[in-house]
């Protein structure tokens, strides 16, 4: 049953990986986003590469 499987958790678990990364390099929390990309996957890539990079605080 899960073997079936695998390769679908696998391949959501890189996106959530790739996902967090992306999130880092915009000044964004890679932890969060890692989150939100497990529950809703290609949709958080789709708003994370829409979103502008957050400006860093000037203090």
């Amino acid at each position: 049953m899960f073997a079936d499987r695998a390769p679908w958790f696998v391949g959501w678990g890189t996106l959530a990986l790739i996902n967090a990364g992306l999130a880092q390099g915009k000044n964004r929390s890679g932890g969060i986003w890692f989150l939100l990309s497990l529950v809703f996957g290609p949709l958080a890539t789709l708003a994370l590469v829409l979103l502008p990079k957050v400006r860093a605080k000037l203090f």
